[in-house]
């Protein structure tokens, strides 16, 4: 059973959403303000008290919470974050398809789907809200910031639910594309990965952990995350490099998924610094993107029963022949 969400009593501003925060019901602080002030002291005190006082923090209900409510009195306030100035991702979403229920656009490499860390405005989300004027556009599925592709969201919380269910039921046919540096010994007549034929049926358990950047593959358990990889071409790409350009059908929507898979089939993607090595963190190198792509998506629709399927415009730069 899923849980019914929170609902918040602000709007969304500026294309971003309020923020909620869960209030102790106890503890040594003698109002919301003080543990508010304690809980963010890397802020300045007066400001925060200067909100209180504006009536910027709310409770449930939209009543404005003073410095003086006692602990207790709430158990979560909302409050819009002020946003910092962020620098501007150089790449822009396209959207190809807009009704009344459904957008999907066409996401570009390097900008997230929803905003998080040092992108709050420079998101797909935060974005569209602002360039369609609505502010109740909710990302169905997401793409990594590394990963380019199709994205769908939902226009209107009314119909939200019905397109929801196609991912939980896995009734979306997603087709990816990745490049990776092609393998020693390959033989293009006698096609394999690690030693298997393809296409490969790759199975295994992966398992999210908070607070760490990378998944963990659980050799013991269960397969929980399935893909069908298979060889799209091998040759040059335009910078030179021999590789080997995939199409995958992912049948399971585990994080890093796809990534997790081609690095354990031998052929991690090209500008992957996550797997199957951590890399030390650097600025966005503009000029290898991750190489993989949310190719497809095709499904019939809930609403109107009508097939649908949406393809990419953009194009892996190091995919064989992708210069010519």
């Amino acid at each position: 059973m899923s849980l019914v969400p929170m609902p918040s009593p602000l709007p969304v501003k500026n294309g971003v959403g309020p923020t909620r925060l869960r209030v102790p019901t106890s503890g040594p602080w003698a109002t919301i303000a003080e543990y508010v002030v304690a809980r963010f002291d890397h802020l300045d005190a007066g400001d925060l008290h200067r909100r209180f006082d504006a009536g910027e923090i709310v409770g449930a209900d939209g009543s404005p919470i003073g410095r003086g409510t006692v602990l207790g009195a709430h158990q979560f306030v909302w409050y819009h974050r002020d946003l910092p100035a962020e620098d501007p991702v150089p790449f822009h979403e396209e959207i190809l398809h807009v009704d009344d229920d459904l957008v999907v656009i066409d996401k570009p490499h390097f900008l997230p789907t929803t905003p998080g860390g040092r992108y709050l405005r420079e998101s797909a989300l935060v974005r569209l809200r602002t360039r369609l004027g609505n502010p109740d556009l909710t990302p169905i599925h997401r793409l990594d910031r590394a990963t380019a592709g199709l994205v769908m969201f939902s226009a209107r919380p009314a119909t939200r639910g019905a397109y929801q269910s196609l991912f939980e039921k896995r009734q979306v046919t997603k087709v990816y594309e990745a490049v990776s540096a092609l393998p020693p010994g390959w033989d293009p007549d006698a096609p394999a990965l690690a030693g298997r034929a393809v296409p490969v049926v790759y199975r295994n358990h992966i398992a999210a952990r908070r607070g760490e950047l990378r998944v963990v593959v659980d050799g013991v358990r269960e397969p929980n995350a399935e893909t069908v990889v298979d060889v799209r071409a091998a040759g040059v790409s335009a910078s030179g490099r021999a590789v080997l350009h995939t199409v995958l059908r992912p049948r399971t929507g585990r994080m890093h998924q796809l990534r997790v898979h081609l690095a354990a089939l031998g052929v991690g993607i090209l500008g992957d610094r996550w797997y199957p090595d951590l890399l030390p963190e650097a600025p966005d190198d503009h000029s290898l993107p991750l190489q993989l792509l949310a190719r497809e998506l095709e499904f019939t629709d809930p609403l109107s029963g009508t097939p649908r399927r949406f393809v990419t415009r953009r194009t892996l730069g190091e995919a064989p022949g992708s210069g010519s």
